[in-house]
């Protein structure tokens, strides 16, 4: 490769974007960010954050994920989108942006560590407009998830440790972006084996209605984890 070629063919740049998405227990929501920077200073966008040369995009990732929400863990689920690569999406420069997607519990410590770090959370269905191209890159990661929670337990991720069979259900609806009905959806879980009951119950001091409460059984969750399952809501 000579010189002319080198310049012209590594004059490139890498970053990563991430679309967050956090479940509170109601509202299932992405984490967006107000640019303090050029271009697009004052505009919002997702996570986003350029690769060194001698750095992974999923260590970047990881970097990201404890820059914007306080969190260091190798836990969280992590999934890689596509590459968005339109020669003009950054005025700076030809930019390729390896997109990646994530899901945790929205707890409230989460949503204030975002706060400190003027990070806003919004809903699934409200998502304003934003700059380079990261409206297409949520549209993406919305259907990606879509995908992934008919085959396989990836939305067990977003849910506490114990929760109400109104609370999977509503996770679902939100990520579906449809209702389901009520006894259908029931029938379907309890079919999984997935859940267990765990002989406990809301709190009536917190909720109106008290409601069983319920937790994922760990061996069929991983063993469904890799062979998938069909969910036909």
């Amino acid at each position: 490769m000579t010189p002319q070629e080198k310049e012209l063919y590594f004059n490139v740049a890498l970053c990563s974007g991430l679309v967050l998405f956090g479940f509170d227990g109601e509202e299932l929501k992405i984490l967006i960010y107000r640019k303090k920077d050029d271009p697009y200073r004052g505009a919002l966008t997702i996570p986003s954050k350029y690769v060194a040369p001698d750095t992974s995009n999923e260590c970047v990732v990881q970097t990201m994920l404890k820059e914007n929400i306080g969190i260091d863990d190798k836990n969280i689920y992590v999934e890689q989108l596509k590459a968005f690569v339109k020669v003009f999406r950054n005025p700076l420069g030809r930019v390729v942006n390896v997109a990646y997607y994530a899901l945790v519990k929205l707890t409230p410590e989460i949503e204030k560590e975002a706060e400190k770090r003027n990070g806003l959370w919004v809903k699934y269905n409200e998502i304003p407009d934003l700059a380079f191209d990261h409206n297409e890159i949520i549209s993406y990661a919305k259907e990606r998830v879509k995908r992934r929670v008919k085959r396989r337990p990836i939305g067990f991720h977003l849910l506490p440790k114990e929760f109400t069979i109104a609370q999977l259900q509503s996770l679902y609806e939100k990520a579906l972006d449809r209702e389901l009905d009520k006894r259908n959806f029931r029938k379907k879980i309890f079919n999984s084996n997935l859940i267990i009951e765990t002989g406990n119950t809301t709190d009536p001091k917190e909720y109106r209605k008290v409601a069983k409460l319920y937790r994922f059984d760990e061996e069929k969750f991983e063993k469904l984890s890799l062979k998938g399952y069909d969910f036909l809501f």
